[in-house]
């Protein structure tokens, strides 16, 4: 649900990298060791449709400052009657179009090689401007409150201009209890650059700054441990290189166990802080409510995954079995329980999606193969680029993708994973004007997840042997762990950081780390001898990125759910079920993703769609069992 200008502009950075480090893809799409000596243009994105030069980008900068000033003397006129609102909101999306733009070619340019200063000075300069923009209207909120529903509707029913607006004017009338006085408004909207501070300093710290240490492999070749060493090397199918993988890269994060637990800390408290100031009875609730979702979705996610702990262990072991392991330890749990000797290039990682997202239909299909022809996309690893991989982009711009390609099959789910994303985007910006094309993260992750469940039963399909059945469906089963049962771990852990510091309780790195610590044990079971949880790899809790944007990871978790329903439904229900999918994404944010995805038959606050998730898992474990039968 699009929310008010001031909401957008402090958040727009978290909100719309939503590829970030997906959950799917992340471990696997690590920042590179080494820049290549010549990459091919068609490698590397072309930002010139957003702006052609840096030069220009400042100088829309300073008239976007220059704008805002005279946004203020707007303050006051909403009023006096619609045509004056529908001026006003008008230009406001024009300005917040622009701020957007701004921050998306600054983040996109800095997250391609974070060493560089001119890249750092303008994303610093970008997160300013947007605090100035989302003070500069932070009278807005309060004073459509202040004229009423009945006022508003009014208004909207006179002017047709005004109904592109609605769904943000209802949105500021739903929040009203939660909105304070302009002078309160615009003093937090001013703070913002130093809420973000936090994440800003992980970002650096984890992916520049940290002295890595080096690997020596059994050839003798060494290795540079950092995240992308650590994102390869932790599957290796030699345990003894993986126990030394995990043992280095732990006990290097957790040397900065209190500077990393100062800045989560400082992360959380803002968070409840805010959600204080604003009269929510949580930091939980708070961020729920940005998209009405009912807390019992939360809730009952958590719930429903205690409740499935059986079959995550049931999978681990199953996975010792395969592995034929006498135990099974932590760093155990990311080499493929089959090892397929095939290598997916870039191409191939195009081709094979296109194929696997047919589907979905012709003018889906069709659409992305003209996107992804152009130079949308930053592929290849380089030094001090960002981990992982996203999506972003800007209204009436195609979007882009951010890769660290390892021609593996890992890079070719995240290919499809932020494609899917992309092609949200794109049918959402289709199909609705800018003020509702910007869809919730509650279905983002549903978009990318279908494109990867797809993309998985194509491959299964197209399987010629028993190796490669299996390789498949371990994969399929990796990505429930990690999609369903890691993120709600992750979900479970923000609950609790944030409940003690609501309880008036001081939280230190040591803190989390006994916190993150149970949690790891039980998720594991480590206490039922299913898997032995070493204390030092405990320091996780350091490196997810996603814990600076607090309860955001529990929508990975309720969209494989979603995403499973749909992907099965796309492919045996036809063309009913397939336009039924597309409209959810086509949507954007036009409506609650709640209602919305009930619509679509879906209702993610009771524990059927977590429940059919998990019998599917145990399915797949199932068809696992009767192929390890089989005689080669």
């Amino acid at each position: 649900m699009t929310t008010h200008i001031a909401k957008q502009l402090l958040a727009a950075t978290a909100i719309a990298l939503v590829g970030a480090l997906s959950p799917l893809t992340a471990a696997q799409a690590q920042a590179p060791q080494a820049a290549a000596a010549k990459v091919d243009d068609k490698l590397v994105w072309d930002l010139a449709p957003i702006f052609k030069s840096p030069a220009d980008w400042d100088n829309a900068r300073k008239k976007l400052l220059t704008d805002l000033d005279e946004a203020k003397k707007w303050q006051g006129t909403l009023g006096k009657d619609a045509a004056t609102l529908r001026t006003v909101m008008d230009r406001m999306s024009a300005l917040n179009h622009q701020a957007e733009k701004l921050q998306v070619y600054a983040y996109l340019q800095y997250s391609t090689d974070t060493r560089d200063n001119a890249y750092q000075e303008r994303l610093n300069l970008s997160q300013s401007m947007a605090a100035q923009a989302s003070a500069a209207i932070a009278w807005f909120a309060p004073e459509v409150q202040s004229l009423g529903e009945d006022k508003i509707n009014a208004f909207i029913k006179a002017d047709k201009g005004l109904e592109k607006h609605a769904v943000r004017l209802h949105d500021i009338l739903r929040l009203k209890a939660h909105t304070l006085t302009p002078e309160t408004e615009a003093a937090i909207a001013a703070f913002g650059p130093i809420f973000g501070s936090a994440s800003n300093t992980y970002s650096v710290l984890a992916n520049a700054d940290i002295d890595w240490p080096e690997i020596t492999l059994p050839d003798g070749t060494k290795k540079k441990l950092n995240q992308s060493g650590y994102g390869q090397l932790r599957q290796d199918p030699d345990r003894a290189v993986r126990k030394q993988v995990f043992d280095l890269f732990w006990t290097k994060f957790g040397q900065y166990e209190n500077t990393m637990g100062n800045t989560l800390a400082a992360a959380v408290q803002a968070g409840t802080i805010d959600a204080k100031l604003r009269h929510y009875p949580t930091a939980v609730a708070a961020s729920l409510a940005a998209n009405d979702i009912p807390e019992a979705v939360y809730r009952t996610l958590v719930a429903e995954a205690n409740k499935g702990l059986p079959t995550l262990h049931r999978y681990f072991k199953l996975r010792q079995k395969m592995l034929g392991l006498p135990d099974l330890h932590y760093y155990d749990i990311y080499p493929s329980l089959v090892q397929l000797d095939r290598k997916f290039t870039f191409d191939e990682s195009r081709t094979l999606t296109l194929a696997a997202t047919k589907p979905l239909g012709k003018d889906y299909t069709a659409t992305l193969d003209r996107i992804t022809a152009k130079r949308t996309m930053h592929v290849m690893p380089a030094e001090g680029k960002e981990s992982g991989a996203y999506q972003w982009g800007t209204y009436g711009i195609d979007p882009y993708v951010f890769l660290n390609h390892q021609d593996d099959f890992n890079s070719m789910t995240t290919y499809a994973h932020e494609w899917g994303h992309g092609m949200h985007t794109a049918l959402a910006n289709a199909a609705q004007p800018y003020e509702t094309a910007g869809y919730p993260l509650f279905v983002a992750e549903i978009a990318s997840i279908t494109n990867e469940m797809l993309l998985s039963d194509y491959m299964l399909s197209r399987a010629e042997t028993r190796e490669e059945k299996l390789f498949y469906l371990g994969q399929a089963l990796e990505g429930m762990r990690a999609t369903f049962f890691r993120q709600t771990m992750f979900a479970e852990f923000e609950l609790a950081t944030h409940d003690a510091v609501e309880r008036g309780e001081a939280i230190s790195g040591s803190r989390m780390k006994e916190i993150y610590c149970d949690l790891l044990k039980r998720y594991h079971g480590d206490k039922e001898g299913v898997m032995k949880i070493d204390e030092k790899y405990c320091a996780e809790w350091s490196f997810i990125p996603h814990f600076y944007r607090a309860f955001y990871v529990y929508q990975y978790a309720t969209s494989i759910a979603a995403a499973a329903y749909f992907a099965d439904e796309v492919q045996k229900g036809g063309d009913k079920q397939r336009d039924l999918f597309l409209s959810v994404l086509k949507a954007g944010g036009s409506e609650y993703p709640y209602p919305l995805l009930k619509k679509a038959g879906l209702d993610m606050a009771t524990p059927a769609p977590y429940q059919a998730l998990i019998r599917r898992m145990n399915t797949i474990m199932d068809e696992m069992e009767k192929l390890l039968a089989e005689k080669k």
